[in-house]
């Protein structure tokens, strides 16, 4: 069936409300996306970030009466309602497939790969992670994950107790077990990323070995290694509980730094921890180091 977007931008703060609208009138889906290429970080628990200058599509039959939709639109939002609508033809494809063509293995380093479900490993004798796109961010194609991957790719952490502070999907913890870890604990705040982290651990065959826990859940040990992909300003609260749970001699890796974040970062753990350079990718950095 041949489709029709229509697209217009909006306020964050109206975004939602349209999207109900387009749902009312007949939308197929809602989408949003963002209109001026500003960035967005992590959410807060149960926040739902927007940008500032939202894009909204609403995908409708082609034989759909545009101009009565825009119509309902302008009158439903009154003097708040878009000034600009584009109508655009859609290309009838089965778009489960395309999504999922989207996805291919990933390699990070010499030997670990991320892999979806529905494809074979490009390498069966690497250490493949089988991980599929889904609600709880991290499938390895960010910048941040993908430096703490290379950084475990490269220092195999065999037979170390080690934490994820800030598991998302599981990803770094999964690939901590695969590549020999004894034990890993997963530390979330949103019970969404304790689900997924047990069930991709699972997935993976590597669930006894991890224990995916909320903070309050969370009794912290001495370990070998942590690996925090977080924010900046998370990592610097937290940098004196690190340096307390990590054993002398025991490795730290912070990621979900800005470039422009580094030198501050740098400055507080260095109290406690003798850092690497700073590693980049695009605007993002991973800072590792030791514990003194």
């Amino acid at each position: 069936m041949p489709w029709l977007q229509l697209k217009f931008d909006s306020p964050a703060n109206q975004a939602e409300q349209i999207s109900e609208l387009l749902s009312s009138l007949g939308a197929a889906a809602v989408t949003f996306e963002d209109g001026a290429d500003q960035p967005l970080f992590e959410p807060d628990p149960g926040e739902t970030k927007l940008w500032n200058n939202t894009l909204i599509i609403g995908l409708f039959d082609a034989n759909d009466d545009m101009p009565a939709i825009i119509d309902e639109l302008k009158s439903a939002l009154g003097p708040q309602a878009p000034q600009q609508f584009r109508i655009n033809p859609v290309e009838d494809k089965d778009w489960e497939r395309a999504w999922m063509d989207n996805f291919k293995p990933i390699k990070f380093g010499q030997n670990l790969w991320i892999c979806p479900s529905w494809h074979t490993p490009d390498d069966p004798d690497a250490v493949n992670i089988m991980l599929d796109p889904g609600l709880a961010f991290g499938t390895g194609t960010h910048p941040t994950t993908a430096l703490c991957l290379e950084w475990l790719d490269s220092h195999p952490p065999k037979d170390l107790d080690v934490i994820d502070y800030g598991c998302g999907s599981g990803i770094l913890a999964i690939a901590a077990a695969l590549l020999g870890a004894k034990h890993i604990d997963a530390v979330d705040h949103d019970p969404q990323a304790i689900l997924a982290t047990q069930d991709n651990a699972k997935k993976n065959n590597v669930n006894a070995k991890i224990n995916a826990l909320l903070p309050n859940q969370f009794e912290a040990e001495q370990a070998d290694l942590i690996l925090a992909n977080i924010l900046a300003n998370p990592l610097l609260e937290l940098a004196p509980h690190f340096a307390d749970i990590v054993k002398s001699g025991g490795q730290i890796v912070l990621s979900g730094i800005l470039a422009e974040q580094a030198q501050q970062i740098i400055q507080r753990y260095s109290t406690w921890f003798e850092l690497q350079p700073p590693m980049q990718q695009q605007e993002w950095v991973r800072i590792d180091g030791k514990r003194r």
